[in-house]
C-alpha cells in the first residue's frame, strides 16, 4: 500500500525521532564517559596531577569562584533548594497526571547523570591526585611511641604558649591572614596560588548541619567554601583554612587538616597559631587515649586551654542530634570511600601521622648537613 505522507514529511519525522533519542541518551553517554574517566584517573594519578589538578582545575576554580563571589549567599545551598523544589513539583504534577511518572523518572535519572559528570569535571578528579608526600617529595619517617609522645608534648607546649582569645569581630582580618599564610606556604603545600578567590559563606542550614556535627564544607559546583554559623571563634581560623584547602584541590581530609595546621601555626598571628594548635591537639589527645599515663599529659595543659576544650565539647554535644549525626557520618563515610579515600571518615584522624611527617621533614630541611 502506498504511503499517504510525502517523502519529505516522513524524512522530517524520522529525523526528529533520531534527535529525540540523541537528546535522551546524551546525559547517560556523558555519565558513562565520566565513569570511564574516573576509572582511568584512579590508575594514573601522575597524569591527573599534571593535566587536571595543575592544568585544567585552576582555570575552573578561577572562573567559578569569581562568579560565586559576586553574591554573599551560598549558591550551592540555593541550588539544592531549587532542585528539591523541582522534585516536589514534579511529583505533584505526576500525581495530578499532568506528566507521566515515566517522564519524571527519566528526567530525574538524566539530571543525576549530568550532575555526576559535572562534579568530577569541576573538582572531583582532584580525588585521584598523588598523596601529599609524593607531590611535595616528603620522606616518610619511621614512627614509634617515643616519637608520638615527643610531638604530643610539643603540641601541648605550643598550645599553652599561643593561647589567646578570638572574637567574631576578628573574622574579616583572620580571613586575610589565612590567605597571606596560604600564599607564603603555597610551594610547601604543593598548591596553585591564587587559584581564584575564596569568599567564606555561612551555611543556610547551619542549625541542621550543627546537629550532625558539620562545621564546614566545600561546594564544588560553585567553588564555594561554607562555614557553620555555630562555629566557635577558637575554631574559626582552623576550619576556614581547612575548607580553603579543599578549594585549592586538596580533597583528602587528613591533608586538608594538615594544610590548615601549617597555615595557622606558621602565621605570625597568635589567633591563628592558637586555633591551629588547639584543634590539632584534639586529634593527638584522641590518639593518646590508650596511653596508660594519658592523664599526665592532660595535666600539662593549662587551665584556659582546658576550659576552651571542655566548652568546645559541651557546645557541639548540646547541638548534636545523634540520629542525624549517625546518618551524616555514614553518608560521608560512603562518599569518601566511593572517591578512593579507603579509610572513610577515619581519614580525618590520620592528620596525626601527617603532622609527625611534617615535623620530621621540617627538621631535616633546617638541619645543616655535613
Amino acid at each position: 500500500m502506498k504511503s499517504i505522507y510525502p517523502e519529505k514529511i516522513i524524512a522530517k519525522i524520522s529525523g526528529m525521532g533520531k534527535l529525540r533519542i540523541a537528546l535522551i541518551s546524551a546525559p547517560f553517554l556523558i555519565a558513562v564517559l565520566a565513569f570511564l574517566s574516573v576509572g582511568f584517573a584512579a590508575r594514573n594519578s601522575p597524569l591527573v596531577e599534571h593535566y587536571y589538578s595543575k592544568g585544567v582545575y585552576p582555570s575552573i576554580a578561577h572562573l567559578f569562584s569569581k562568579i560565586s563571589s559576586v553574591v554573599s549567599f551560598s549558591l550551592w545551598d540555593t541550588f539544592w533548594i531549587f532542585i528539591l523544589l523541582l522534585i516536589i513539583a514534579g511529583i505533584f504534577l505526576a500525581i495530578f497526571r499532568r506528566v507521566k511518572w515515566s517522564w519524571l523518572l527519566l528526567r530525574f535519572t538524566q539530571s543525576i547523570a549530568l550532575l555526576y559528570a559535572f562534579f568530577y569535571l569541576v573538582w572531583g578528579f582532584n580525588y585521584f591526585r598523588p598523596k601529599l608526600e609524593t607531590r611535595i617529595g616528603w620522606e616518610k619517617p619511621k614512627t614509634d611511641e617515643a616519637v608520638f609522645r615527643s610531638i604530643l608534648d610539643s603540641m601541648i607546649v605550643h598550645t599553652n604558649s599561643s593561647y589567646t582569645p578570638v572574637s567574631p569581630a576578628d573574622y574579616t582580618a583572620i580571613d586575610q591572614l589565612v590567605e597571606d599564610s596560604y600564599r607564603k606556604n603555597s610551594i610547601q603545600l604543593g598548591i596553585n596560588y591564587p587559584n581564584g578567590s575564596r569568599l567564606p559563606k555561612t551555611m543556610l542550614f547551619s542549625s541542621f548541619f550543627a546537629k550532625s556535627g558539620v562545621s564546614g564544607y566545600f561546594g564544588p559546583f560553585f567553588n564555594e567554601i561554607h562555614l557553620n554559623y555555630y562555629l566557635l571563634p577558637m575554631e574559626y581560623p582552623y576550619v576556614l583554612a581547612h575548607e580553603k584547602a579543599h578549594q585549592f584541590g586538596i580533597t583528602n581530609e587528613a591533608e586538608a587538616n594538615l594544610a590548615a595546621f601549617i597555615v595557622c601555626t606558621t602565621s605570625n598571628d597568635q589567633r591563628l597559631q592558637y586555633s591551629g594548635y588547639v584543634n590539632l591537639l584534639v586529634y593527638f589527645l584522641s590518639d593518646a587515649a590508650n596511653l596508660k599515663d594519658v592523664r599526665e599529659y592532660i595535666r600539662k595543659i593549662e587551665k584556659p586551654v582546658i576550659f576552651d576544650l571542655r566548652f568546645q565539647r559541651r557546645h557541639w554535644q548540646g547541638l548534636q542530634n545523634k540520629m542525624l549525626d549517625q546518618v551524616q557520618t555514614a553518608a560521608n563515610n560512603a562518599y569518601l570511600k566511593t572517591n578512593h579515600i579507603e579509610e572513610g571518615v577515619k581519614n580525618y584522624n590520620q592528620v596525626v601521622g601527617l603532622v609527625i611527617s611534617w615535623y620530621f621533614n621540617e627538621t631535616q630541611r633546617i638541619t645543616p648537613k655535613d
